[in-house]
């Protein structure tokens, strides 16, 4: 009884919560959608019946799309708890062999959360669909492109949602001040964007509070506001309800009611950004809040505005800001702005999660994601995303200035979104749910068949301001395809490149060079085989440090992977040799923490796998390459060393123990690095950590003497080695392909964040080595 209680207060504290997040852009579309809905030839129709149809066109479209198939469907098609295109994207490539993802592994399928509960390889399903995927490359591929294409039309919601909430949201300032120029509107509406946008680098969490009270106060209000329309204009108006009255609004308006559905769909725009939110709200939450709130609030709105237009049609154009009382007028233009904002703010945010996916797929270029302590669980920040998404959304305000233009553009993202979104939730009931071909069909006919009727209205309207997402979409569909494809002839000419293991082998203990004191991480894609990268350090530099770790950052198919396995550590050669590979699988939501955190995690891990290794093999000298084991489950971890911070009672490295570094550094490199993190006070801020080994017996001595070798290599540093590649084209290969590798894929490279960069590698520790890459 307790625990059903507490159950319950958490399901209405986060049904609270995701009124603030998940509901705000579906909550300002009263503003704009009869509006849009009358903007063209259907003004003509100046009946009761068209609008009542109207009406009952946009009560029935919120229903079935909104209501029915987000709650009944969309919200149990989740990834584990999270929700978006890639969400079910990635669910597809789990249950069947789907992904174009490089260095799959076997025992990434044992991680927990790969499975749903009570999977069986007994009771996989047998689908003709499914293996003629798996069999087909270019079938794989169509599916990706389509997944993509969702992603741009979702960040093109992204840059439109702002320009429309806010654009429509101040537009009523015309309505009580007469002479108000259009302009200034505009320019108000710019002022309200670039403020948003600035303040996104600060996050949220300190006016996030504000975020839930202000829709619950928009919500009421326009509920309230629909309600007195209905009592005063037209009680009737709940006749309308009946669909029979969209047969009469097909059969009075013919071609022209067809041409009006690209501002009836906008009604439902939102949907897809609930469905986003769902990893950071329970499927509970969403649906108490969505039907206790948000459903009632808006048909009564809904209602209350025709009620108001069938006595009132030439206000049409103006429909909810002329429905408001006079007394209320200015406090509800108040918070309408305020919701506006916070619609936006919450589009913004689902836009970097987007971008973010995206680039851990593979599928875009390098950004900085910026994740702090003290922000809300899942909430990252994009620099490059942001001032884009500024500069777009400004752009298309001022060069529009047109509410019902921007809205042809808003409605057509939104509803292509949409259908993509069907598409693949039709492939998660078949090849997810083990439902029957057939059904998964009917799914898609009847809600796909609905879209495309509107998604065909608003192909309409691409000559009046639909060209925009089109434009968009084209330009980010061809990023992300040349950066997916560049990516791939890259990895595979390393893996064709890849030096085999025996090279390693005949070189012995030392390699043929000088091991110096320290721990080289050496970045790779790859995850078995020597990289070319170390081959040509090596050639160019004939030194290198005594510990040696393969580091392959690689992302499977989840969105969190626990950080117990996270970790994948492995030996390459006989154990004198000390080199060891570290792969870190990352879901398509972990963002890269810190560098020391990182360090920390790498060296406490090959202790713990040291230890295992000497405990369940003996005194076994060496071991292949490509034995991997999960180190951080084992509840020993965390013990093999004892790590402490040392104390920083001075500045940059002089800090630090002397003991630590007696040996491994000259004075002259000791008074450079000093120096260095002088100049540079980010890096003289880096916390330090000394490891010791604890007093204990150790019944191999060989294990105790490669555990004192990789402490006194992470006190003498830790360097990281990236390759600096230079891509090009072979000269036979064909012209378009040459043309995608040397201009559209080398502009990109030039023009993204660097990998050090991304990786959070302090300068001070990166050595780079130069490759050339002939595709």
């Amino acid at each position: 009884m307790v625990e059903s209680k507490y159950q319950c207060r958490q399901w209405l504290l986060l049904a609270y919560q995701s009124l603030g997040v998940a509901f705000g852009d579906l909550m300002i579309s009263p503003l704009y959608v009869y509006k849009s809905t009358f903007s063209g030839r259907l003004i003509d129709y100046q009946t009761q019946d068209v609008i009542f149809g109207a009406f009952s066109l946009i009560f029935w479209t919120f229903t079935i799309l909104s209501l029915f198939r987000h709650l009944v469907f969309m919200l149990n098609a989740d990834d584990n708890g999270e929700g978006g295109i890639f969400a079910l994207y990635a669910l597809l490539c789990r249950h069947a062999k789907f992904s174009l993802l490089p260095n799959h592994q076997a025992a990434d399928e044992e991680l927990s959360m790969y499975h749903g509960p009570g999977y069986s390889n007994r009771n996989q399903h047998s689908s003709i669909l499914k293996k003629f995927v798996e069999k087909h490359k270019k079938s794989k591929t169509a599916l990706l492109l389509l997944v993509l294409f969702g992603t741009c039309f979702a960040i093109c919601v992204g840059i439109l949602t702002p320009a429309m909430s806010v654009h429509s949201s101040i537009e009523g300032l015309k309505i009580q001040l007469n002479d108000t120029h259009h302009g200034l509107v505009v320019v108000i509406a710019c002022v309200v964007l670039v403020g948003l946008f600035v303040l996104q680098h600060h996050g949220t969490y300190r006016v996030a509070f504000m975020f839930s009270p202000i829709v619950i106060l928009w919500s009421l209000s326009i509920a309230v506001i629909g309600v007195y329309n209905i009592i005063k204009w037209n009680p009737s108006v709940y006749r309308a309800l009946s669909p029979y009255y969209i047969y009469k609004f097909f059969r009075d308006t013919g071609r022209d009611g067809w041409i009006s559905l690209g501002g009836v769909l906008l009604c439902v725009t939102g949907t897809e950004a609930m469905f986003a939110s769902l990893g950071r709200f329970k499927a509970t939450s969403i649906r108490l809040a969505f039907c206790c709130v948000m459903y009632p609030c808006l048909v009564l709105q809904y209602m209350g505005q025709t009620a108001f237009l069938s006595k009132n049609f030439s206000e049409a154009s103006r429909s909810f800001y002329a429905s408001i009382p006079d007394p209320f007028f200015w406090p509800v233009l108040l918070v309408a702005t305020l919701a506006a904002i916070v619609a936006s703010q919450s589009v913004i945010s689902t836009t970097f999660s987007v971008v973010k996916e995206c680039y851990a797929f593979g599928c875009f270029p390098r950004v900085k994601i910026v994740q702090k302590p003290r922000w809300f669980h899942g909430q990252i920040f994009i620099r490059e995303i942001n001032w884009v998404l500024m500069i777009l959304s400004l752009a298309v305000t001022v060069g529009f200035q047109d509410i019902n233009h921007i809205g042809n553009a808003y409605g057509l993202a939104c509803m292509a979104e949409i259908f993509v979104t069907t598409c693949l939730i039709s492939l998660v009931v078949h090849l997810v749910w083990h439902q029957n071909l057939m059904l998964s069909l009917l799914f898609l006919i009847f809600f796909g068949s609905v879209e495309i009727i509107f998604l065909s209205s608003s192909c309409m309207e691409i000559p009046y301001g639909g060209w925009i997402p089109v434009l968009l979409t084209t330009i980010f569909m061809a990023i992300m395809f040349v950066w997916h494809y560049g990516s791939r002839k890259k990895y595979s000419y390393d893996l064709h490149n890849k030096v085999p293991l025996r090279w390693i082998l005949t070189l012995g203990p030392s390699l043929g060079i000088i091991r110096v004191p320290g721990i080289g991480l050496i970045y790779t894609e790859l995850a078995s085989g020597i990289p070319s990268t170390f081959t040509n350090f090596l050639t160019d530099l004939p030194a290198f440090y005594q510990v040696v770790v393969f580091v392959c950052v690689k992302t499977v198919p989840l969105p969190y992977v626990p950080l117990e396995e996270r970790y994948l550590i492995g030996r390459i050669g006989p154990k004198s040799f000390r080199i060891y590979r570290c792969i870190v699988r990352n879901g398509y939501k972990d963002v890269q923490k810190s560098e020391d955190d990182f360090e920390n995690d790498i060296v406490m891990s090959i202790a713990e796998f040291i230890q295992l290794e000497a405990e369940g093999s003996g005194n076994m000298e060496g071991s292949v390459d490509g034995r991997l084991a999960v180190v951080r489950t084992s509840e020993k971890f965390g013990k093999r060393l004892e790590i402490s911070e040392s104390d920083r009672s001075g500045e940059g490295s002089s800090s630090l123990d002397p003991v630590m570094l007696s040996g491994s550094k000259s004075a002259t490199l000791l008074y450079l690095q000093s120096t260095y993190e002088q100049e540079s006070p980010n890096v003289g801020l880096r916390r330090r950590f000394i490891f010791k080994l604890p007093d204990a017996k150790y019944r191999d001595p060989n294990v105790k003497e490669e555990l004192m070798e990789l402490v006194e290599a992470k006190h003498a540093g830790v360097a990281y080695v990236i390759g600096h590649s230079h891509v090009k084209a072979k000269w036979t290969a064909p012209y378009l392909k040459r043309f995608v590798i040397d201009v559209l894929y080398s502009f990109l490279r030039k023009n993204c964040r660097a990998t050090a960069v991304v990786l959070n590698i302090p300068h001070i520790c990166l050595i780079e080595v130069g490759m050339n890459y002939y595709l």
